[in-house]
């Protein structure tokens, strides 16, 4: 009897079956990383070194890579977000998904009408029906038209719940777009950083196998004036020989970030020839935006993704609990059918008017192994949420204390470079005194050089894992007038 009495309310109120989807409750925690997250980093001198303080709860601009202060960064990720292939199928991707929704939308909501048009040529002979007395005619033309009106009346919310899941994808698919976005901003972003300093570090790898050389020379010359022994010329050679091993993986490694920078830029290896960035031209932004982890999941689009997934799973769950209640179909049709064309205008002789009430009644099960089947997605779209949420948390928590670490190590290797730096003036006065040899001079050169190639790489360290903080932060997209 309760069941009957749902039944009628919900077609007169048009309630729908299944769970009312919410959105899964923010996440409780108070700071990302565990102990007494640092709100500043220290600070050291030279390019890169400026302290990064940490603001809690400020928004984050939507050309988040333009706190680089980098004119040519900011045309490569405009250029990306311009030409990229990537961006270009998410596009269409979400204008499917759209469409999708429209379709479903006209073909549920409003009644579906049909105009037929026909015209046969017959012969009927009237003793096959039946009627001896009358004699058999000749053949004739029939002709008809009929306008057939039919609508599906939503008592139980299946309709409704495709289209509410219909609306989640193409949600779904806008929260994809913009996190393909940011994933190729912070690509870009990061493989120009890379290239800078695969550039730099090669650079000074040059410089140090040159001074190597010169010293190879000098030895040598040594050597045949019995001044070292043997020993020392073939421990020179084998320096040499393993400075020189490790140009081809720079190269490599330089020409692979650059192939790849190109394809991020929606072309082929061959059609760019790029200078990398000068990675001393960057600005270390000091300070940078920190959003509040119950913030996290509004402001990331993977977890907007997810939530959407989520949504989506939800409304599946109601089509196939509302496919287990009866269904109400009304149809009409009326129309004419005359011998002559001209007479279909005239009036209309033939119509009908009906209605189909469809209650499942035995399939084997199957419908309501398919609510559980939809109940079972719903859970598993519940967990793939909560994961892509601790990640994105893990994510922010690994930059911060990337960023922390970065600092120290730049520090560092800022101080032994300048040890080095002072070491080599010190060393320059000595050789210009006549206090060293030549061999001494170059020595301290290398040593110098060699510092310079470990401060790059903590240097660019620095500036990736900013981007990376950005990035995990959500990367602004929000702020973006017009949003795709």
């Amino acid at each position: 009897m309760q069941r009957w009495l749902c039944m009628a309310a919900s077609v007169l109120a048009g309630c729908a079956a299944g769970p009312d989807f919410h959105a899964p409750a923010m996440p409780e925690v108070q700071q990302y990383t565990p102990g007494t997250q640092a709100l500043a980093t220290v600070a050291s001198t030279g390019p890169g070194g400026t302290a990064q303080s940490f603001e809690v709860g400020a928004d984050i601009p939507a050309q988040w890579w333009t706190l680089f202060h980098s004119p040519q960064l900011d045309a490569l990720v405009r250029a990306a977000l311009a030409n990229s292939p990537t961006l270009i199928q998410a596009r269409a991707v979400l204008r499917q998904a759209q469409e999708n929704l429209n379709a479903e939308t006209g073909a549920t909501r409003y009644p579906q009408a049909d105009l037929q048009l026909g015209a046969t040529r017959q012969q009927i002979d009237p003793t096959a029906l039946g009627i001896r007395n009358i004699p058999k005619s000749g053949p004739f033309n029939l002709y008809n038209a009929t306008l057939n009106v039919s609508y599906t009346v939503d008592a139980f919310g299946a309709n409704l719940r495709t289209l509410e899941g219909l609306q989640a994808q193409v949600e779904l698919q806008a929260y994809q777009l913009q996190a393909a976005r940011l994933a190729l901003a912070g690509n870009v972003v990061t493989a120009a950083i890379r290239q800078a300093a695969l550039q730099a570090q090669l650079d000074a790898t040059e410089q140090i196998l040159r001074l190597q050389r010169e010293q190879l020379d000098i030895m040598q010359q040594r050597l045949a004036a019995g001044g070292i022994a043997e020993v020392e010329l073939k421990n020179q050679r084998t320096l040499v020989a393993q400075s020189e091993a490790t140009l081809p993986p720079l190269q490599q490694q330089l020409a692979q970030v650059s192939h790849q920078l190109a394809v991020y830029l929606g072309q082929a290896p061959a059609q760019t020839d790029r200078q990398p960035l000068d990675l001393n031209t960057l600005t270390l932004p000091a300070t940078l935006p920190l959003s509040l982890p119950s913030m996290l999941a509004r402001q990331r689009p993977d977890i907007r993704a997810a939530e959407a997934m989520l949504h989506q799973a939800s409304a599946q769950l109601g089509v196939a609990t509302a496919n287990l209640y009866p269904r109400l179909t009304l149809a009409a049709s009326a129309g004419t059918e005359r011998t002559r064309i001209e007479d279909l205008v005239s009036s209309i002789n033939v119509w009908n008017v009906g209605f189909k009430l469809m209650q499942p009644l035995f399939h084997g099960g199957e419908l309501r192994a398919k609510k559980r089947s939809a109940a079972a997605a719903y859970d598993a779209a519940a967990a793939l949420y909560q994961q892509t949420v601790l990640q994105a948390l893990q994510q922010v928590a690994d930059a911060l204390r990337a960023l922390e670490n970065d600092a120290l190590a730049l520090q560092a290797r800022t101080q032994a470079s300048d040890n080095a730096a002072s070491s080599l003036t010190i060393t320059q006065r000595q050789y210009q005194a006549g206090g060293i040899s030549h061999l001494s001079l170059l020595d301290a050169q290398r040593q110098r050089l060699q510092t310079d190639l470990e401060r790059i790489a903590a240097q660019a360290a620095r500036y990736s894992d900013t981007a990376a903080l950005l990035q995990a932060l959500g990367g602004g997209w929000w702020n973006v007038v017009g949003v795709e």
